[in-house]
């Protein structure tokens, strides 16, 4: 029977090939009509006797592609002879394009196809492939919309970018020697290295132990072998922190531990940094002195015609901005600010429109999210009216709302100084260009003094929009949970209701309706931030008594400094009340001589993780009271009893792992246990675990193991970082459902 008809396909349709594939159906079943990008939609005007598969097969979708619906309307007129592609138009801006995700294997082995147009090009991709965030400016997806605007095709790619038989059809990105971007080696005072082969040049100065600058599609590497990880850490002035690794699969397993699950997520498209388990936790200390180490595979041309030059085993690649600012995406900006680092960069002259750093994940949980998993679009319901998250203070990104779906940026940073400040505001204009939204409430922190907080009432002022103070630790619930359940968020610091520092809460309820019913023992943060920068200021604050005064003049603390510290508890002068899990573990991590000073973000308590890590628990009792009308874990009775198990044999590096064990564990099941009252006062069978204590592997084991064990469903989110990357999501959620 012969049918006609009109599919509007909406969801991830732009940038993922769909057009070509639309194409290819339509030759291989004999369908004449038209196919059209139309703002974040497809359009196809289809005619022919087999349109009832046809319609099946496309509504399928492409690899990249995420199918939100499909309407099949009636279409009358005239038949065309032939199927076209057609020029874009205007439509809705419901999607999106997917992120940058790595080159393909059938890219790859194109790059080392010696008898082939693309051999040795080191930006070879396809409809499958490669660079899509970083490089498109609005949509729809069409390559005059895009970096690669700059590059008209040379007659090979103007060839293959029609053929219907090639997956090069209609690639935006496609590109070779011939016609596309290119490679450069340049000194960091801008001269140009005279080298035929410049990736090759740059493989041998990084195998002779130099430091170099990589830029990639997202922005700037630091890039050095091994050897040189100490120099390279000297320089930036983190001698501590651990760094991560790029290699090949099979080096990656002779250092680490991998489970299925963790090399399938590792070899996906989105190629994240993945944090794994040593083989041998005293392995390659130089890069990392942790119990993991970060890895990630080649996710571009570039890097794989980099290790097939390189003689060393792997290469430390780290992000070449400073910890919590803006990825250097410009190769001017990268020498100004890496010369006295780096001796060359690696560069390329395509712009990167849109930075974006690579994305971490743990055991299955993401860290960053950023290259590869966003944009993040994610289906939920929050009403008709469009909202704006403006996010955390540290560890920032954005979200938008509008029509059922959830868009959130790739990772921006920290958000208190002012380039990152400023890079939270492109981001937003970047966002808003390619969704049009008419934000009519804008959600935010509850700290009136977050420059987020300035932004979001600016600009609220600005929209005529609704403003929606959303309190940290609620945010993280949202993100996590939306039916009744108990919520535990465990985390670093947050602003509470009570204008106090909050991190380890519980609480009852339903978004937007959360009461916190229990949480950790108040202690005081002596100097404010300066506690967590020394941690053994953080452990006085806890157990503000002349034990721990002994300890830190064992440890060359002076007399005037011990008796500055005991006023100013005493006096509570230039004091902070908190109640926070990661100034806890900073404490135990002090008591027990691991960590003395902070030098990277999450230092004494990934210490302290590390140094328990294969250690098995001892059964602590757990010291329970109450403040005002909450119960609390006595963490400063904890405390307490592992520093009198400590000065047993303070100088027994066995005995120290195993009372960081025993008390991780007993900080958990704590937690857990006023989780589980809280639910059988509430009558709820579900509880939502979120914060970025949850990363550590046994502290996340221990809560989940206890909640099962009393038959209560725990809910972690699978889609978002279990740290503050889940903020402005959940800023969205609590707004879109207090309308409701």
């Amino acid at each position: 029977m012969e049918r006609q008809g009109r599919i509007i396909i909406r969801g991830i349709v732009q940038g993922v090939g769909f057009r070509p594939f639309v194409y290819a159906k339509a030759q291989e079943l004999g369908i004449v009509g038209t196919v059209q990008n139309a703002g974040s939609e497809v359009r196809i005007s289809a005619y022919g006797r087999r349109f009832e598969e046809f319609c099946t097969l496309v509504s399928q979708g492409t690899p990249l592609s995420i199918i939100d619906s499909v309407e099949v309307s009636p279409l009358s007129g005239d038949w065309p002879e032939t199927f076209t592609i057609i020029q874009s138009a205007k439509g809705t801006m419901s999607g999106l394009i997917p992120p940058d995700v790595a080159t393909c294997g059938e890219c790859i082995q194109d790059i080392f196809d010696n008898k082939g147009r693309y051999f040795e090009y080191y930006a070879t991709s396809c409809v499958n492939c490669g660079p899509r965030y970083s490089v498109i400016r609005t949509l729809p997806y069409d390559r005059e919309r895009t970096a690669m605007d700059e590059f008209p095709p040379c007659t090979g790619c103007a060839g293959e970018y029609t053929d219907p038989r090639s997956r090069r059809h209609h690639a935006q990105t496609i590109a070779c020697a011939d016609c596309g971007p290119e490679i450069a080696l340049m000194t960091t005072d801008g001269e140009r290295i005279k080298t035929p082969v410049p990736i090759q040049a740059a493989a041998s100065l990084l195998d002779d132990g130099e430091i170099i600058g990589i830029r990639g599609i997202g922005g700037f590497h630091i890039a050095c072998t091994g050897n040189t990880a100490h120099k390279l850490k000297r320089l930036l002035g983190r001698p501590e922190q651990p760094l991560a690794i790029m290699a090949n699969l099979r080096t990656i397993h002779s250092l680490a531990s991998l489970s299925k699950q963790e090399e399938e997520e590792l070899m996906s498209p989105a190629a994240p940094i993945m944090v794994l388990d040593k083989q041998d936790i005293t392995a390659i200390s130089q890069v990392s002195n942790l119990h993991t180490i970060g890895c990630m595979l080649p996710y571009t041309g570039l890097h794989h015609l980099l290790f097939s030059c390189l003689k060393a085993p792997f290469l430390i690649m780290t992000s070449a901005n400073v910890p919590g600012y803006p990825m250097i995406t410009g190769p001017d900006h990268a020498q100004s600010r890496l010369k006295g680092v780096i001796s060359h960069i690696l560069t390329h002259n395509r712009e990167i429109v849109n930075r974006c750093d690579d994305s971490v994940v743990r055991k299955g949980n993401i860290i960053r999210l950023s290259r590869g998993y966003a944009p993040k679009r994610y289906r939920v319901d929050l009403g008709d009216r469009a909202i704006l998250g403006v996010g955390p203070e540290l560890n920032a990104n954005v979200t938008l709302y509008q029509g059922g779906f959830a868009v959130t940026s790739p990772h921006v940073g920290n958000v208190r100084n002012p380039a990152t400040y400023a890079y939270l505001q492109e981001t937003i204009d970047r966002l808003s260009r390619l969704l049009q939204p008419d934000i009519r409430i804008i959600a935010h922190d509850l700290h009136p003094q977050f420059l987020s907080t300035r932004l979001a009432k600016e600009m609220a002022e600005e929209a005529g929009a609704e403003l929606v103070p959303v309190q940290h630790h609620m945010a993280h619930i949202a993100a996590t949970c939306t039916t009744p359940c108990v919520g535990i968020a465990i985390d670093g610091v947050g602003y509470g209701t009570d204008g106090t520092v909050w991190g380890g809460e519980i609480f009852t309820g339903q978004v937007p309706h959360l009461t916190r019913i229990a949480h950790l023992h108040p202690v005081v943060m002596p100097g404010g931030d300066l506690a967590t920068k020394f941690p053994e200021r953080m452990l006085y604050g806890c157990i503000p008594d002349d034990e721990t005064s002994a300890i830190l003049q064992n440890r060359g603390w002076t007399g005037e400094e011990i008796r500055i510290l005991e006023q100013q508890v005493a006096k509570k002068f230039n004091t902070v009340q908190t109640t926070s899990t990661g100034r806890i573990l900073d404490a135990a991590s002090a008591l027990l001589g691991i960590c003395r000073q902070k030098t990277y973000d999450g230092e004494p308590a990934m210490k302290l993780e590390s140094a328990a890590w294969g250690k098995r628990p001892e059964i602590w009792e757990i010291p329970f009271s109450h403040t005002g009308n909450c119960r609390t874990l006595d963490t400063p009775a904890l405390l307490k009893f592992a520093r009198t198990q400590f000065l047993k044999t303070p100088d027994n590096p066995e005995r120290i792992s195993e009372i960081a064990s025993s008390f991780q564990h007993t900080l958990a099941r704590g937690i857990a246990q006023l989780a589980i009252e809280a639910a059988d006062q509430a009558g709820v069978t579900t509880i939502a675990l979120s914060g970025g204590v949850a990363y550590n592997e046994a502290i996340r084991t221990t809560i989940t193991n206890e909640i099962r064990l009393q038959g209560l469903h725990l809910m972690i989110s699978e889609h978002y970082p279990l740290g503050d990357g889940c903020i402005s999501f959940g800023q969205c959620v609590w707004a879109g459902m207090k309308q409701q």
